[in-house]
């Protein structure tokens, strides 16, 4: 019976993956508001009432779709750090590197990078269940930088003063660990690495910027700095 249950949900698996890249090629051609679960049926020679056994709704595949693209571009992000025993890098460089990781992935996979980065698709609204997936690069950021501050030490920007408030509350929801003008200039940084690869992807640079790659790596190392990452800083610098 273990070996029957086993086929069964590789079959299923293997029809899950079926429909979700079938609505992918429907992303691409269509967008996401005009996703159809039927006629995702129709492409793939399913009866409707058979993909709702897989996906009950338009929301339930959307939701899927989503949590997917946020999996991708968070191991894309995840896979740009040096792996254990390897000679790590500066903190800069490892900086420059997890955004470009981004970059990349959102190039290769523009209609994917629309959906969770685009505008809202209209009726939809995003479960808990995408919160996870949709942390993972930010996640990696903070990591880094976290590890920079109990390493090395960061050089701690200037807080404005009515800002304050804001960033110890932010700082008692994200990262204890950091100084509160960190945790601020990071979710401003994480913030602008995307709309950098949105300004790309969208269209604003075209006619505008040619030598994308070098103006990106530029933007994001000094957004590293703007967080307190240095190059050449000394170990045990003051924070």
């Amino acid at each position: 019976m273990s070996t029957i249950r086993g086929a069964r949900e590789r079959a299923r698996i293997e029809v899950a993956a079926a429909i979700k890249d079938e609505a992918r090629e429907q992303l691409a051609a269509e967008g996401a508001a005009k996703l159809s679960l039927r006629a995702v049926a129709r492409e793939l020679g399913m009866a409707s009432s058979a993909l709702y056994r897989y996906f009950p709704s338009r929301d339930d595949l959307l939701t899927a779709l989503i949590v997917d693209a946020y999996d991708a571009v968070g191991e894309a992000a995840e896979g740009a750090l040096p792996n254990a025993g390897d000679a790590p890098g500066p903190y800069p460089a490892r900086w420059v590197a997890v955004a470009c990781a981004v970059r990349d992935w959102a190039l290769a996979h523009p209609h994917e990078y629309a959906l969770i980065y685009g505008s809202p698709v209209p009726g939809y609204s995003a479960p808990r269940d995408t919160v996870g997936p949709a942390s993972r690069v930010g996640l990696v950021l903070m990591g880094l930088v976290r590890d920079a501050h109990r390493t090395e030490g960061l050089a701690v920007p200037p807080l404005a003063a009515e800002l304050r408030p804001e960033a110890a509350r932010m700082a008692a929801g994200l990262a204890d660990d950091l100084p509160p003008a960190v945790v601020v200039a990071l979710v401003a940084a994480w913030a602008q690495i995307f709309g950098l690869v949105s300004f790309e992807l969208f269209g604003q640079f075209n006619r505008l910027v040619e030598a994308r790659e070098p103006l990106f790596r530029r933007a994001v190392h000094e957004l590293g700095r703007s967080v307190g990452l240095l190059d050449g800083r000394p170990a045990g610098a003051a924070s």
